[in-house]
């Protein structure tokens, strides 16, 4: 099975999210509880973030 870069994905782990970014886990599922954010995708008990409203996000905020 060929994997897909995560540039290319619609939707990410946490995990993936933190290495993409270059945020911390820890600081990003802390923030991802603190606030309602358009980019969480809930699946069950799995939290997902679409990729392309996160990268929004990052480019309007100044610090995280």
């Amino acid at each position: 099975m060929k994997e897909v870069p995560i540039k290319d994905k619609l939707n990410l782990t946490i995990e993936e999210a933190a290495a993409y970014s270059g945020i911390s886990e820890t600081t990003l599922r802390g923030r991802l509880k603190e606030g309602n954010y358009d980019f969480i995708l809930k699946n069950g008990t799995k939290t997902l973030i679409k990729r392309r409203l996160f990268e929004k996000y990052l480019e309007s905020v100044d610090a995280i």
